[in-house]
Formats: C-alpha cells, sequence, structure tokens
C-alpha cells in the first residue's frame, strides 16, 4: 500500500466581507439599535432545533485533509477571548459529492469577528496554533449526526493541506 502523499501549502488571507462572500458572510460589531440588514448573519436554521455552544479546542496546528459540509442549515463560528484562528473552505456545489479542489482557499479570522457559513460550504477547522481556543459554535443540534458529509483528500488525491 502506497502511504506516500503530498503536503500543498494553502495561503491564509485576512478575511474580508467580500472575500469570504462566496462562502458565507464575516459579521464584526454594529451598533446597538442598528436594524436589520444584510450585514447581519442571513441564517438558515429553520430544519430543526437550533444549538449554540461553546466548543473548546486543544491545538491542532495547521494541517488537514479532511472537509465537511452541512447543506440543510448555516453554521457560524467565532473565537472567544479574541483569539486569532484559520479556516479552509470551499464554495457549495450541493450537485456533486466532492469539493473543487481548484476552488479551496484559507482564511484568517481575528477575534472580534464571527463567520457564517453558508448551506453546503465545505469546511476545514478552526486550526490554530493556541495551546487551546473556546469557539462559540451556532448550527442545528443533530447538524453532526443527519447533515454532516465530509471528503478525504488523503484518500481520493493522496493530498493533505497546510495552511500558512
Amino acid at each position: 500500500m502506497n502511504t506516500s502523499h503530498t503536503l500543498q501549502q494553502l495561503p491564509a488571507q485576512w478575511v474580508t466581507p467580500e472575500n469570504f462572500r462566496p462562502y458565507g458572510q464575516v459579521i464584526f460589531p454594529s451598533t446597538d439599535h442598528k436594524p436589520f440588514d444584510a450585514e447581519d448573519a442571513q441564517l438558515n436554521l429553520q430544519n430543526g432545533i437550533p444549538r449554540f455552544y461553546i466548543m473548546r479546542l486543544e491545538k491542532i496546528g495547521r494541517k488537514f485533509h479532511q472537509i465537511a459540509r452541512h447543506v440543510q442549515c448555516t453554521q457560524c463560528l467565532g473565537s472567544l477571548s479574541g483569539k486569532d484562528w484559520l479556516i479552509a473552505v470551499c464554495p457549495p456545489n450541493n450537485d456533486v459529492k466532492e469539493p473543487a479542489l481548484a476552488e479551496i482557499a484559507a482564511f484568517r479570522i481575528p477575534g472580534n469577528c464571527f463567520i457564517k457559513l453558508n448551506e453546503g460550504t465545505w469546511h476545514a477547522g478552526p486550526y490554530f496554533e493556541h495551546d487551546f481556543v473556546d469557539f462559540y459554535n451556532l448550527e442545528l443540534a443533530d447538524t453532526n449526526i443527519v447533515d454532516f458529509s465530509t471528503h478525504d483528500f488523503l484518500k481520493s488525491h493522496q493530498l493533505e493541506f497546510e495552511m500558512v
């Protein structure tokens, strides 16, 4: 069995609302009493019971070979304590069973905002170099049971990514 694989460097760019638009939204602080508008998270949580929780992740570095998606709901992620973090994404292509390899992008997310992933957006992360980071996560209560598809690049392309 051949166990060799390629490690591909994936440059992480700082996230902006413009460069993240194909994958979802970036939500920054706004003033209190601002009316709801297109800059607010456009959520789809209608297919189940919303779950908003804090997940603690231990240091996991910057490498990945698996990517996942949820096609029935949006997902929001943000770090607590102002810690920066990384995520790799690929645009939704719900008619196809695997992400478009050429369209994978990596982003550095500052600790003063959160991201909303569109339905079907492929994502790998959060990743970071801190000892641990607490993240708030908004999805459905059973998202990771009934709405969780993955793709393994080691199996399909003998490929692993490292966000730099």
